[in-house]
Parts: structure tokens; sequence; C-alpha cells
């Protein structure tokens, strides 16, 4: 079924179709539409045409106002202060949108696919092999799945890929430790889950990287060994590699055990990291200096640049070789970013990562820009995202000061989530399966949830307590209205969900019908400007819409013609069909009974 048009862009069309007829000179002027609270909607850009013409603007907007179509989609016009307009639409019209929404057979409630659709390669959810998951990692894990989710759902071909940190000097000790102690990687599962590999997986590997630190600090001949292993690991001896393998193998398993908690699907093909430019590093350090955009000091690789510089002045570079040879990350990253747009064919690279890293980004960004591994026609964006606070506005740590574990928060959410779920569910009538189910989702998406629903760059308090709250702005609130809306549907008996435009909608039926129109329009301004949070703020207005719905128009009521009961069922139907889908896209569930 072909996308349906918003009622503001075919508002805005037939504004700016007047503005053109009513005055040739104008050209293709902008109307500056926008939503208002003395109607439906407020025209502005005749103020600012006036000017440009030096006539008149309330005359102007008389003008433009008997040019427009009569009948249809617009109810009513006025002309209000130096010459705004102020638009009502029909009832007809929105109710018949709505309907065009709801009966688009591909599911996607008429949103458009985005004509400029390309390619991003998207870099979020970047562990650490051989090391513990925590809150830290949270926020790319998150944010990232809900970018990959909103760009696909608008067309765009999305490439993820996971950087994960499989690469360093740390790998000489721990493989080292395992030559000497064969054994050391093996561990007993207690159940055939995931969770319980994951758990037994992460616990061998810190144990085994305690007792290889404990090594390396005490036995000088130990440390020996294991920087000579580094050597062989990085010469790649097949002996060496083998063991490396055994410890990225191991890391997966528990990886995709956490991720598997965040509801998260993690695919082994698009986990590539550091050591997956291996081969590209000595070629990029080669091109760099070749061209002149990296030079030699004081023995290492560097690119410099005019506007960063230290506290002392000097110019603080991008190191890309060290003196002693090895490879600084900028040389992994830029090598990335070659293969990423040479042969991955990326129009745009986005990188969800902690704000703290964009000065690095930024120079990456800027050296690729130089060495023309970036062209103008390519898009190179940091996803800056802010960090995770206690209540105490200080950065997330447990009691005894330590970094909390990701796998200890989310279980910590979904064993408070299920209580409050436990706490409703004789009222509902649900089953001990479904109290697990959806403790599990509720929990899983108030974390989620309280971190979409911040802006990306800023820092936000992690608040459990608030996050499971069954009122305000949290993704509890929004679950319970589309469950609620699904107990209306189960009671509605032989009422049938059916769109009538002939009907007069009341005010809080108007309100909700406009909002729901919105929705491509949202995803679209979200999907441009990698902004989930605005998509949470829209669900949120939507709820908050739908309880003032409630509170003013009974659906059920014995009292309403049949038309009436079922064009309000549709309209709550759309509501469930638009809560699920832009909670889809977030990574959230939406239980049907809760």
């Amino acid at each position: 079924m072909a996308s349906v048009p918003s009622l503001a862009s075919t508002l805005q069309q037939q504004l700016a179709d007047a503005l053109t007829a009513a005055l040739p000179d104008a050209g293709a002027a902008d109307p500056l539409l926008r939503r208002s609270d003395r109607a439906d909607f407020q025209a502005n850009g005749i103020l600012a045409l006036a000017k440009k013409l030096k006539g008149n603007p309330r005359e102007l907007a008389a003008q433009v106002t008997e040019a427009l179509p009569a009948g249809g989609l617009i109810k009513d016009i006025e002309v209000s202060g130096p010459g705004f307009l102020n638009v009502t639409l029909t009832d007809r019209a929105i109710v018949e949108t709505l309907a065009a929404r709801a009966a688009d057979d591909e599911g996607r409630l008429g949103v458009p696919l985005n004509n400029a659709a390309g390619t991003t390669v998207i870099d979020y959810a970047q562990p650490n092999v051989a090391k513990e998951m925590h809150v830290g990692h949270l926020r790319s894990a998150v944010i990232g799945d809900a970018v990959v989710k909103i760009l696909e759902f608008t067309g765009e071909t999305v490439v993820r890929r996971h950087h994960i940190g499989d690469w360093g000097t740390q790998f000489g000790m721990l493989i080292q430790y395992l030559i000497e102690h064969p054994d050391a990687l093996k561990h007993e599962s207690g159940a055939d889950d995931g969770a319980s590999d994951g758990e037994a997986a992460m616990s061998t590997l810190n144990r085994v990287y305690k007792e290889s630190r404990a090594l390396f600090d005490s036995d000088e001949e130990f440390k020996a060994r294991s920087r000579d292993r580094v050597v062989a690991l990085q010469a790649g001896d097949p002996e060496t590699l083998e063991l490396w393998h055994r410890f990225v193998d191991e890391s997966k398993i528990y990886f995709h055990s956490v991720f598997d908690k965040l509801d998260m699907e993690i695919r082994d093909p698009d986990i590539v990291g550091e050591s997956g430019y291996n081969d590209m590093l000595e070629e990029t350090c080669r091109i760099l200096e070749e061209t002149g955009v990296a030079v030699r000091s004081e023995g290492a690789l560097c690119v410099f640049f005019d506007d960063v510089k230290g506290p002392d002045g000097n110019k603080v570079p991008l190191i890309v070789k060290k003196t002693n040879g090895g490879y600084g990350y900028a040389a992994t990253d830029l090598s990335a970013v070659r293969n990423r747009v040479q042969d991955l064919k990326a129009d745009t690279l986005l990188y969800v990562v902690d704000a703290r890293q964009s000065l690095h980004f930024r120079m990456v960004f800027e050296t690729a820009r130089r060495a023309g591994w970036l062209s103008d026609d390519v898009k190179a964006v940091q996803l800056a995202f802010g960090t995770v606070l206690g209540k105490d506005g200080k950065p997330f740590k447990t009691r005894e000061g330590e970094t909390v574990r990701l796998e200890d928060l989310l279980d910590e959410a979904v064993q408070r989530a299920t209580a409050v779920v436990r706490d409703k569910a004789d009222k509902v009538g649900l089953s001990e399966e479904e109290i697990v189910e959806n403790g599990r989702y509720v929990g899983i998406g108030a974390v989620k949830y309280a971190d979409l629903s911040t802006s990306a760059v800023r820092d936000y308090k992690f608040d459990l307590d608030q996050m499971v709250a069954l009122h305000g702005d949290t993704s509890v609130y929004l679950q319970y209205a589309y469950a609620r809306i699904q107990s209306i549907l189960r009671k509605a008996g032989d009422a049938v969900p059916a769109a009538h435009p002939e009907l007069e909608l009341a005010p809080a039926e108007r309100a909700l019908g406009l909002h729901l129109d919105q929705f491509g329009e949202v995803l679209a301004e979200v999907a441009a400007g990698y902004e989930p949070h605005k998509l949470a703020a829209y669900l949120y207005q939507l709820a908050s819409h739908l309880t003032t719905f409630y509170d003013q128009c009974q659906v059920l009521s014995a009292d309403n013609a049949p038309e009436v009961v079922e064009n309000r069922l549709f309209l709550v139907e759309l509501t469930a069909r638009t809560l699920h889908q832009g909670m889809a896209l977030l990574g959230i569930r939406t239980p049907e009974r809760l």
C-alpha cells in the first residue's frame, strides 16, 4: 500500500499553492506551518512574505484564504494578529486519514519510506574480551539498537558493527597463563540455558584474569614470557592465535547472554573487533605518511591539528603509530573507516560512543578527510552519549565504590518490575508464567526507556523506583496504556473497530487523532537526527492523550450509538498499534495483559 500523506503535509501543500496563486511574485514561499493551541495549525509565513513584498500582512493573509480550496480538509480559517492564519481541519479529514493509516496492510501505519535512504554503518555495543560488562556499556547498546531499528524502518540499509576490544598487550599475559595452565578455561554450566552458560564463562574468565595478573605482578620470568607472547600474537603465531580465539569465543558466550537479557539481537558476523583491521594497519600508516597527512615526531607517527592544543599551548597530536612501533587506537579506527567506506560502501558512518571520546573521533574523522578516505559524499557522525549517574548525581557505583555490573543492574530491574506486575496480577488474572514474562518485559523496558527518553548527550540518574513507577514518563505507563486498550478490545463483544468519518468528534478524540497522524513525521525527524528521545516523548504524549480521551469519552458505554462505539474502538485500536510499533522501535515489548 502507498504511504499516507499526513494532514500537516497536505495542508502545507494547499497553503503553498494558495500563496503562489494569490501572490505570484512570492515564488515558492514556505507557509511556516506548525501546531497551535489556538487552532489545529497556525501558518506564520505571511509575515516575512509581506515584509519582502512591502504589503499589508493581514490583507495578504485574506488573499491567501480566498485562494484555498473549499471543503474537504479545512473547516475554518481565521486571520489573527498581524497576519497569522489559524486553521481548523474537518473531523472527516482527520478520520479518513487515520482510516487510511489503519488500512495499511504492510503494517507501517502509512509511514513512508525515506526516498533518500542510503547505507549506514553503525558502530555500537562494544564490550571488551575477557572483561565483565558494566553500566558504562548500557547506553551504547540501548541507543544503538534503537537507532538501528528506526533507520531500518525508514528504509535505510544498516550494517551493524560491534567494535569489541579483542586485541592488546593483556592477551600476552592471558594466553601465556593458558599455555601453562591448559585447563584454566574449562567450566561446567549448572544449567543448559544461555544465561547460566554466560555466567559460567564470565566467572571462568574473571578467575583466569585475576590469577594471571597476580602471577604477572609477582613473577618476573612469567612477565617476560607474557611479553614474548604478545610479540608472538602480533606476528600471527598459529598456536598463540588459536588460544587467543578461545578467549574471544568464551567472551562471546558471555556477551550473548547479557545482550539476551537486554532483549537485543547481536549477530556473530557483525562482531568485528580491533583485530579485524590488523591486516590494514601497516598500509594505513604508510598512506598517511606518504601523503604527508601524518609526520614523524619524536619517533612516533602523528597527525597534528591547529585547533587541538594541550594546557601548555602545544599542539596535541593524534598518534597513529607509537615510538616503539606499536599501533595506536587511531590506526585501527582509521582502518575501520577505510573498510566501511571502500568495502561496505557506506554513505554514513555512525559511532555510538561516550562523549568523552569526542575529541578522538573528531581527530580521526578530520584525518580520514585529509587522506581522502572520507569524501564530501560520506557523512561521519559521533552519536555521543553522557554518563549514567546514581541517585546522588555522581557516576553510578556500588556501595563499595565499584563499577556496577550490567547483569546485576538488569537482574535488579527485572526483580523490581516483577514485584510491580505481581501486585496487579490478581485483578487481571495473570498466570505465574505471565507474571515472570511480563516482569522481564517491564524491567528491561524500564531500563531502556529511562535511557532513551533522555537526550543521548545528557547524563541521567539511574533510579529504579522511578523507572518502574506506574505514573509519569516511564515505559510502564506506556505498557499499561497498551494493555488497557487490549482489555477494552476484548470486552467489546460484537462491536468492532470501524472508522465513521461522518461523525462529529469530541475535543479529546480530535486531539488523539491529530497526534496519531504525526507518527510518521516524528519518525522522520528522529531518524534524521538520530534522536530516539523524541520518539519516546511522542509515545508518552500519545499515552497522555489516551488518558484524557478515557476521562472524557466513554468507549463501550450503552448510552453511545453503535457507530460512536465503533469509531472510538477504531481510535483506541489505532493508538494501540502506534504504541506497539513505536515501542518496538525502541526495543521495548508491549504485553497484551498487564
